[in-house]
């Protein structure tokens, strides 16, 4: 008797259309990963939404090498946005690195070509995984990022950006009272490099954690938590965190006495800024605003511009920043990055301290910058870092910036890529 069934009906069919459509966003149309999964993802179920982002992200994460798997068993390359490609590329990443069998694997992945070439996605499938196929590690980096890395970084840096892309990036905790390092560093059982810092065991969930209800703290990358450390205590002095959402350094700073108004474009993650001062409660002034049209009623003693960037400092997390990002996006926020900065400066008191930061790993939002409104403004100048306020492992460069690298604590899991100058003003206009 003939199979009725439609496609329809396969189970998990709707998670992997899902994955098909958040990959054509991500590599067709330069959307964000987490925006477009929100879109996509409409109507599926928790357990469902977490499978379409582990595929979209591992088949991200992956991508070089599992073209080049899907070259090897093809007479003539596919073209790159086919989608008998990019169906090949969510049916095997499904085997090799999520755990898939590879019939459960093909089941889903055909119905996704239906009038197009599925007897070629089958038999390519099948080529592949009865030779028992598996995936480099570390994964390989697309080759323009590879290139645009060494000639910034020079040629050992690629290598050492695939190797952290291959571990899986530790959680750090930022401490409410950083006198209480020791106690949560051994009832987390974790470790710290700073005061004010836990970095969890792997495997850690954050909600039953102790202190999580309580609000004794909260997750932080170690490299974000810098630009406020560089601060150190506010003793009632008025703060403008800029681009502050979702308010880890908001939180930092208040916690050290300043008196921080956190402004953000973005009014979603302002939710999660209102969220994370009531669970921890601190207080602080939220602000939705444009920085390019607004202003502060008087100067501040103090500004952290946590600028818009390419966020390519924190590819591990997030993958698809290496596939669309490039050089017009790089050059856009640098433009972005220098207005802002120029206007920040007329809301700064005399004498004030300015700090700039990117999650970014491209100099151009970095060294760059710095050195251009270093230039454009000589009553701005360079405050290096001291090492005795950087996190174990972390000191500043030659010229006191704190720039951290994919090889950065490589041997305790590593950090986001930031950069971070503190630049001071002088006290005659």
């Amino acid at each position: 008797m003939a199979n009725s069934s439609r496609p329809e009906d396969v189970p998990g069919l709707p998670a992997r259309r899902a994955a098909l459509r958040l990959l054509h966003a991500v590599l067709r149309r330069g959307d964000p990963l987490e925006l477009a999964l929100h879109g996509v993802a409409q109507g599926l179920a928790p357990a469902d939404r977490a499978l379409v982002h582990a595929i979209a992200a591992e088949t991200l994460r992956h991508l070089p090498d599992l073209d080049a798997l899907i070259d090897s068993a093809t007479r003539q390359p596919l073209p790159h946005d086919a989608k008998a490609r990019m169906v090949l590329r969510i049916a095997l990443i499904q085997v090799l690195a999520l755990g898939t069998a590879p019939h459960a694997a093909i089941a889903t992945a055909l119905p996704l070509v239906d009038g197009g070439p599925r007897k070629l996605v089958h038999g390519v499938f099948g080529t592949l995984t009865r030779a028992n196929p598996t995936l480099r590690s570390p994964p390989t980096l697309p080759p323009d990022v590879a290139s645009r890395w060494a000639g910034q970084w020079g040629d050992a840096m690629p290598q050492a950006a695939a190797e952290a892309y291959a571990q899986r990036p530790p959680i750090d905790l930022s401490l409410r009272d950083s006198g209480q390092t020791a106690r949560w560093a051994e009832e987390l059982c974790g470790r710290s490099f700073a005061p004010g810092h836990v970095r969890l065991p792997e495997g850690a969930n954050i909600p039953d954690l102790p202190g999580f209800t309580e609000g004794a703290w909260w997750v932080q990358d170690l490299a974000a938590s810098i630009p406020a450390r560089l601060l150190g205590r506010g003793e009632g002095r008025h703060i403008l965190d800029l681009c502050a959402a979702p308010g880890g350094k908001t939180m930092q700073l208040a916690a050290a006495g300043w008196r921080v108004t956190a402004v953000d474009q973005s009014k979603k993650r302002l939710e999660r800024l209102g969220e994370n001062l009531a669970r921890t409660g601190i207080s602080a002034e939220v602000v939705q605003a444009d920085l390019r049209t607004w202003a502060p009623d008087s100067p501040a003693d103090a500004i952290l511009l946590d600028a818009p960037c390419t966020a390519t400092g924190i590819y591990r997390r997030h993958p698809d920043v290496l596939h669309r990002i490039g050089p017009r996006q790089i050059a856009e926020l640098a433009e972005l990055q220098t207005e802002l900065l120029a206007r920040s400066i007329a809301w700064l008191k005399p004498g004030g301290t300015l700090i700039y930061a990117t999650c970014s790993l491209e100099q151009a939002e970095g060294e760059e910058r710095i050195a251009q409104f270093l230039s454009a403004h000589p009553d701005f100048t360079p405050c290096p870092a001291d090492p005795a306020d950087l996190p174990e492992g972390i000191a500043p460069t030659a010229q006191g910036w704190v720039r951290t690298l994919p090889d950065t604590l490589a041997d305790r899991g590593g950090t986001d890529g930031f950069f971070i100058a503190r630049l001071a003003r002088s006290i005659k206009p």
